[in-house]
């Protein structure tokens, strides 16, 4: 399949040869290309052979000589070169199908697209795959991937993803691990289906595929008030959650004599759950599985400490700011203001809990949190100077909430200043003080 070129970047190697916007790339050095990974990985050569053809169907080759991982500087109309593949499941604990009705389209997709996990980390099944796809990126060595396996009982993944190739596509796993591919496995935990001996057995097994199993993330099904029609599936209890941490550090311990790392990590909402302190600092290593939720509340806190210390600017004007977020990260926030407040006796900052009322409460996390209810919870408080906001309670490309309110609403309805803040301590502190 050869894919259309969009643009052309200026001053790149692609202009230099004189490709156009318009042309169609049909091959590198005799290798068709289908899609992203066959771009990235045959670009890389310093000599390129490219086989194009024009707008008027001439078919014709220029040379390209460049180092060698430069960028060729072509841009096609999506990052993949073509469709997005949706999910073939029905997990059992999805959360699009715990999304009410009327939302926008892009929503309700299902990504399961191995392609995503390489370029923006999403996570993948592997059950849209064969084994000629599992070849072609252990060719490419397309590393890390990130894989959502939720359980290595073949059986069991059958029952939770509601697809029969489901069990089959986890040899998928060994077949990377083997061939040099690094990966990061997720297990989305739901009490009475793969926890206990379950979760004991899918660890196992993990264990046994080597070091390239680069970490292991235990996280808690997500369960909102829109699951009519849906499998019964219940929150974790605080005794399950501290039966799950048990578990987790007992197989960390392990891989950490085995292979030198801590790999398995429980995620902060089972802490949480289950009353416990957060692991220090050291625990989480590299914090590979921050986009889980795993260490992302020791990491913050051990940043804002550090930034906290090293502030010696002055705040002169009295300042008022308020912090919105949602209920898990709710007593970190105040602890923040509080310190921020003993430190900068100028500064006053007031944190709100944003209660997820569109959702349901027992969505606790500020991504989720939606525009109307952060209006609805706002409307009679005294925000102060500026309201700061979770970068990530907004769709980035669009400046939207979810319920596809726009940051300029709720800066026009609050008369306030509304700034969202990145996982950052450091932009967190300079916000909060004004700078």
């Amino acid at each position: 399949m050869a894919v259309r070129i969009t643009s052309v970047e200026p001053g790149s190697p692609a202009r230099r040869a004189r490709i156009h916007k318009g042309d169609t790339l049909i091959s590198i050095n005799g290798n068709a290309i289908t899609d992203v990974l066959d771009y990235r990985f045959y670009m890389t050569d310093e000599h390129l052979e490219i086989l194009l053809c024009d707008e008027e169907r001439k078919v014709r080759t220029v040379v390209v000589e460049k180092d060698e991982y430069d960028d060729l500087g072509l841009e096609f109309e999506t990052y993949l070169m073509d469709r997005q593949m949706g999910c073939k499941n029905k997990c059992i604990f999805c959360f699009v199908d715990q999304t009410p009705p009327g939302m926008r389209k892009s929503l309700y997709f299902k990504d399961d697209d191995t392609r995503m996990s390489f370029l923006f980390g999403n996570y993948t099944t592997l059950t849209n795959l064969k084994e000629d796809d599992i070849r072609r990126i252990i060719k490419m060595h397309v590393s890390p991937i990130n894989i959502s396996v939720h359980t290595m009982n073949p059986q069991l993944r059958v029952e939770m993803m509601k697809n029969p190739f489901a069990g089959e596509a986890l040899k998928f796993v060994k077949m990377l691990t083997e061939g040099g591919i690094k990966v990061n496995t997720q297990i989305v935990l739901c009490p009475g289906y793969n926890d206990g001996q379950e979760l004991e057995y899918s660890i196992s097994e993990l264990a046994k595929l080597g070091p390239n199993v680069q970490s292991v993330a235990v996280v808690p099904v997500g369960l909102t008030k829109h699951r009519e029609g849906l499998a019964p599936i219940r929150t974790v209890s605080p005794k399950e959650a501290e039966q799950v941490i048990e578990t987790l550090e007992k197989w960390g311990d392990y891989f950490v004599k085995e292979y030198g790392a801590r790999t398995v990590y429980a995620s902060d909402e089972f802490y949480i759950l289950a009353g416990k302190p957060f692991p220090e600092y050291d625990f989480y290593e590299d914090f590979a599985q921050l986009e889980n939720g795993v260490g992302m509340m020791t990491l913050m806190q051990h940043d804002f400490a550090l930034a906290l210390s090293e502030e010696n600017r002055t705040v002169s004007v009295p300042r008022k700011v308020t912090i919105a977020t949602g209920e898990l990260a709710f007593p970190m926030m105040q602890d923040f203001a509080q310190r921020v407040g003993e430190k900068f006796p100028q500064v006053q900052v007031q944190v709100k809990k944003i209660i997820n009322d569109f959702f349901g409460h027992t969505i606790t996390v500020a991504g989720l949190v939606t525009g109307q209810d952060l209006l609805k919870q706002l409307e009679y408080v005294e925000i102060g100077d500026e309201l700061l906001i979770p970068a990530n309670m907004l769709r980035h490309e669009q400046d939207k909430f979810l319920d596809d309110v726009t940051l300029e609403e709720v800066r026009e309805k609050l008369g306030i200043k509304v700034t969202p803040v990145e996982n950052d301590a450091f932009e967190l502190l300079d916000r909060m003080l004004g700078f």
